[in-house]
């Protein structure tokens, strides 16, 4: 295609420029609004920095690609567009066309194209380039920066609120844009936009772009969204409350979930029930084809992560259904923002658990470096450069806190990655207690926010906007705390559906994937390990139809209860298709509930009758959850032995109450593969994520 900015012989001014790509995406009769005239005009005529703050579907990317359509006639070098997520840059792409421009993308999943785009970006053949922010992390890439930002005519950040440590979505990437690439193109102007800024988050990003960038804020109110919330259900209710609703509800649209286990869970009940859904995460593969049917409406619903967020431009989605709430209002404006662009009516409704607050309070401080971790980190990287897995054993950090906290470090030119490792830059870096203590306490009141959200307590958009310091807000008199009414089914679902759900997740295998390989620097442990084999759990996370059960489980070490027994012989039963049949049982001698493992492990071998084998012996108490894998693995092994004398053959089950890093089942198995067990079959009853 050949862009209308390459061809054009005359230059163009920011006003015609605006009204020719506001036709060219919304029709003839489409006008523009003052603040994006005004946008354009502060870009193009006067090279500013700009940040627009807008609601969803009011027309921030027709902003830029009208300064973009304008700054190329007049002969300026093409637009650097940085944004969060491959969705929503196959979405920008589309819509630069539309306006008349040509655009590509340089990311992770086409990286064989790179030179090809680069070349043709070099001989004038696109008007515009988007990257996302995990590309300047890139050495091989950052080498290009400064000749691309050279040519640049205009820099775009979106999804702006990435930028601020203030923001729900902050990306340390992201903060890398303030840092290097305004610093690199210092006249270039730069459009910065968002939907989800707060006043704090706003000053920030305004503070990071310059001391003169311009500003511009509008009402976040979204009058064609009817909010709702559905309290009080139990977990088994929340399910079937979705699933009737996807019933009734007319056209498609997303069903947001908080985890990628979820997304799979959700879309694997819904479809036993015949409805036409997907899961959708970052961890899918087919991501494009599944937006594409989405936004075709040849499916009913993506059950969705976070992933399917920020720019997925579908205008007539009918509806975003909350199983699960986020951490806050932020967030959740931003999801439900992707319904009912181009509808007089959409649907949004929220259906909260009491489980929620456990995965906020993961996610608040996921991203807060503990000043004593990274002491820990720059002791080990001051000589030479060190891999990923070795500084994982030699300070102990769990590996996703390490990588989260080396890419703060790395922002703040602490560290930096050097071929396969990281190494000290030898940069004085301090610990902000203050700054770190403020983000809690902001993370802390967000979380309270939506909690009162959950709750009802005054209109519902109303209460978004002023989470947002919107600058106009007022009660929108259609939302279910308005006018009193929730869409179908109500305040219960059908309780047939209800019993449909626990029928489907009381049958659900849950899969333990056995550890391949032993981490670095354990006493005589090294390679592969061989001598698992995949194990199965009752449960998994927070599992709707055990949730209760699970619970009262935990709370005193007890036998287990028939109803628990009866659940394993069931997990057994399907298992045994696929495997030998063991030659005993052997019972972890759990730290926490010795009674309840053990009384698990006698049902099986009484029914299976199977040898029990009380074959392993523990000490001292169990290492930390956030312990590092070479930290726990070593004290695993030198916590737990064999009890002289077993001898053992044949496949052996080895039961234990819960699982999450798989080390315990591994030491463990181990010792019993030493004591003659050809493979060690793990069955627990809760994996927990």
């Amino acid at each position: 295609m050949v862009g209308m900015a390459a061809d054009s012989t005359l230059a163009l001014s920011s006003e015609d420029a605006l009204r020719r790509v506001i036709a060219a995406m919304a029709g003839p009769e489409a006008r523009p609004r003052d603040d994006q005239l005004r946008a354009v005009a502060e870009l193009v005529d006067h090279r500013r920095r700009v940040l627009v703050v807008q609601a969803t579907g009011w027309g921030k990317s027709a902003v830029y690609w009208a300064a973009t359509t304008a700054l190329r006639s007049q002969g300026a070098g093409p637009t650097l567009v940085v944004s969060p997520l491959l969705a929503l840059m196959r979405d920008q792409i589309a819509a630069a066309e539309r306006a008349g421009l040509r655009a590509a993308t340089v990311n992770s999943t086409n990286i064989d194209e790179w030179d090809v785009v680069l070349a043709n970006l070099s001989a004038g053949m696109i008007d515009v380039l988007l990257i996302s922010p995990e590309r300047l992390a890139n050495p091989g890439f950052a080498r290009r920066l400064p000749e691309l930002l050279g040519s640049c005519g205009l820099l775009v950040i979106d999804e702006a609120h990435c930028v601020s440590d203030w923001g729900f979505d902050f990306r340390p990437d992201y903060q890398r844009l303030t840092r290097t690439l305004l610093a690199l193109a210092p006249d270039t102007p730069v459009l910065a936009t968002t939907a989800t800024a707060n006043q704090r988050v706003t000053v920030d990003v305004a503070a990071q772009l310059g001391d003169d960038t311009v500003t511009l804020r509008g009402s976040l109110a979204r009058a064609s969204l009817r909010l709702a919330v559905v309290p009080g259900l139990e977990p088994l209710e929340r399910y079937a409350w979705v699933a009737d609703a996807l019933a009734q509800l007319p056209g498609s649209g997303i069903i947001y979930v908080l985890t990628v286990a979820e997304s799979e869970r959700v879309a694997g009940f819904l479809q036993s029930l015949g409805h036409d859904v997907a899961a959708y995460s970052g961890q899918t593969q087919n991501r494009a084809e599944l937006e594409d049917r989405l936004r075709r409406n040849e499916v009913k619903a993506l059950v969705a992560t976070s992933a399917l967020g920020m720019g997925y431009d579908k205008p007539d989605l009918a509806f975003c259904l909350h199983l699960g709430s986020p951490s806050s209002p932020v967030a959740y404006y931003q999801q439900v923002g992707r319904a009912g662009r181009a509808l007089a009516d959409a649907t949004a409704v929220l259906v909260p658990s009491e489980a929620d607050e456990r995965i906020w309070d993961y996610f608040a401080t996921a991203g807060i470096p503990v000043e004593a971790q990274v002491e820990r980190i720059l002791e080990v990287l001051s000589e030479e450069p060190q891999s990923l897995p070795a500084i994982e054993t030699a300070t102990g950090i769990r590996r996703g806190r390490l990588e989260t906290v080396l890419k703060i470090l790395a922002v703040d030119d602490a560290v930096v990655r050097q071929g396969s490792g990281w190494v000290a830059t030898g940069n004085r870096w301090w610990f902000d207690e203050a700054k770190w203590s403020a983000l809690r306490q902001v993370r802390a009141a967000e979380a309270d926010l939506m909690r009162r959200y959950a709750h009802g307590e005054g209109c519902l958009m109303q209460f978004l906007q002023q989470a947002l310091d919107d600058p106009d807000p007022a009660p929108c008199g259609r939302c279910s705390v308005c006018d009193g009414q929730l869409p179908p089914p109500g305040t219960r679902p059908d309780p047939g559906t209800v019993e449909a759900a626990r029928r489907w997740f009381r049958v659900q295998d849950v899969v333990i994937e056995p550890r391949k390989m032993w981490v670095s620097g354990l006493p005589g442990k090294r390679g592969k390990i061989n001598f698992l084999g995949e194990g199965r759990a009752m449960a998994y996370a927070d599992d709707p139809a055990w949730s209760t059960v699970l619970a009262e489980l935990w709370r005193q070490d007890t036998p287990a209860p028939p109803e628990v027994l009866d659940a394993v012989v069931e997990v057994l039963k399907r298992w045994s298709r696929s495997w030998q049949r063991p030659t005993a049982v052997v019972p972890m001698p759990s730290r926490r509930y010795p009674t309840l493992v053990r009384s698990v492990a006698e049902h099986l071998a009484t029914i299976g009758r199977l040898p029990l084998v009380e074959a392993l012996a523990v000490s001292g108490p169990p290492p930390t959850e956030d312990a590092a894998s070479s930290v726990r693995a070593k004290d695993l092994l030198a916590r737990t032995s064999l009890v002289p004398g077993v001898a053992l053959s044949g496949p052996v089950l080895l039961v234990d109450d819960r699982i999450r890093t798989r080390w315990t089942v591994t030491v463990a198995g181990s010792l019993l593969a030493g004591a003659g067990a050809d493979t060690v079959l793990p069955l627990v009853l809760h994996q927990l994520p």
